[in-house]
């Protein structure tokens, strides 16, 4: 259906003036009746950290989320625009969005006492409701609110014509979501600006005797520690946001491996099936989980779910690089290539030590203790006595880069006793891509398990019995 063109054919249209905060009250109480979750493409918060949020929606409230980096604060800030209608009235060319019905800019209100009925009106998609900005030392109140446009007032208005504005990011948002990342970086005076905003709702500009009353959700992040500890913000600009969130990092590995799956790049190359057994993914997934935990890396600077993204990532792009040079073409990662991971790790999380090169071991045991975690989850003890003793009749395994999937397959069938922890990671159907990788993970595991000797030079090893 074509829409209102004119404020005569938009009153006898039916269409209601709305604040924001209703508007999204209003979508979120539907999705909310339907079971529709708000924001889909956000996991692991459905008992935490939405109950929350849809409170302060449903309560009409500004809201400032807390939490360290990577942990999905801006993404649900931006999904909040898909709770506003689809499309909006505007007074035609009106700079700050102004309601057919309530106009608060100059241009606006001389257009209506001009036209009357027949003013001309725009349809702005719900997309072009957001704004956003990251609060950096240098933001000015121009930036926010607004400034004295010098290019109009060349062009012969007097300073005193409020046309001679400029708006700035909040007043362009009105009647739309506005977010502030990093609020505490916002030097006080600039945060002053911003008390109106929340609680009387409009901005001043300068000496000027406008005031704008806008209608604006206003949304902001922050690190805790910024927040709470080290005075960032105005205590004021704290008292006025309704309601303050605090997100945290996955809870389980499942969860991070379903972000991981989610978020992660797919490998695509012309002749290469690239396959990814569950038991690495959670390897994966295990090695954010335990840096968390982990007393010589900084809690305060967080390990983000970024972490698990890029060493995915990392750890496909290895095994594809190592199949492309073996001529091969079944791309399944392996323990081998886990070496490859401290280059997408160490530049994602701030190691505390003193002692120069302990960064390098830190990360290598992160590794290995990932491993043996999801070796012992993953894997029955019990056959694993006789895999030791069919170990015991060979003189070593060699491992590594450059030793195809078909060389694991024999020693699979030298090895009778290894087929039972192999079939239960891969299944009794897996390709020789897929059986190495089991292999391998078996003998890693033993090895750490102490069950097992390993002599290694690179991503090229040799296990033994003890």
């Amino acid at each position: 259906m074509s829409k209102p063109a004119t404020l005569g054919e938009l009153r006898a249209s039916g269409w209601e003036s709305r604040s924001v905060k209703d508007e999204i009250r209003r979508n979120a109480v539907t999705r909310i009746t339907v079971g529709e979750p708000l924001f889909p493409s956000v996991l692991g918060y459905e008992e935490t950290v939405f109950p929350q949020l849809e409170n302060a929606l449903l309560a009409g409230h500004d809201v400032i989320f807390l939490g360290e980096r990577g942990q999905a604060k801006t993404r649900m800030i931006r999904a909040l625009v898909n709770l506003l209608d689809e499309w909006m009235p505007i007074v035609e060319g009106s700079e700050i969005n102004d309601d057919p019905y309530n106009p608060v800019s100059a241009h606006a209100r001389s257009l209506l006492e001009d036209e009357g009925e027949a003013t001309p009106i725009s349809w702005i998609h719900r997309s072009q409701r957001y704004g956003e900005k990251l609060a950096t030392p240098d933001t000015s109140i121009a930036d926010l609110i607004g400034e004295v446009d010098p290019i109009k007032v060349a062009e012969g208005r007097y300073l005193s014509d409020e046309l001679t504005l400029h708006y700035g990011l909040v007043p362009r948002t009105n009647r739309g979501v506005f977010a502030i990342n990093e609020l505490p970086d916002l030097a006080e005076r600039i945060q002053v600006g911003l008390l109106n905003v929340l609680e009387e709702r409009d901005v001043q500009i300068r000496g000027y005797k406008v005031s704008l009353p806008l209608d604006v959700l206003l949304v902001a992040s922050a690190n805790p520690e910024d927040y709470t500890n080290r005075g960032r913000l105005i205590t004021p600009l704290k008292d006025r946001f309704g309601s303050q969130v605090r997100t945290h990092y996955p809870l389980d590995v499942e969860t991070e491996v379903a972000i991981i799956r989610q978020e992660a790049l797919p490998f695509e190359a012309e002749g290469l099936n690239v396959s990814v057994p569950d038991f690495m993914t959670d390897v994966i997934a295990t090695i954010s989980q335990l840096a968390r935990d982990n007393a010589h890396i900084s809690q305060r600077s967080g390990v983000s779910v970024r972490l698990s993204v890029s060493n995915y990532e990392t750890l496909v792009a290895n095994a594809a690089r190592r199949t492309l040079r073996s001529g091969e073409s079944d791309v399944v990662p392996r323990v081998c290539d886990m070496e490859a991971l401290p280059a997408s790790t160490a530049g994602k999380v701030e190691i505390d030590t003193l002692e120069d090169g302990r960064e390098g071991q830190i990360l290598d045991h992160l590794i290995r203790s990932a491993i043996l975690e999801v070796f012992r989850e993953r894997v029955t003890p019990q056959p694993l006595i006789g895999v030791v003793s069919g170990i015991e009749d060979l003189e070593s395994i060699e491992t590594g880069e450059d030793i195809v999937p078909a060389d694991y397959v024999e020693l699979l069938e030298a090895t009778p006793a290894l087929k039972a922890p192999v079939q239960e990671l891969v299944g009794s159907d897996a390709g020789a891509a897929q059986v190495a990788s089991a292999v391998e993970f078996v003998l890693e595991g033993l090895h750490l398990s102490k069950r097992l000797n390993k002599d290694a030079l690179g991503a090229r090893a040799q296990y033994r019995s003890r």
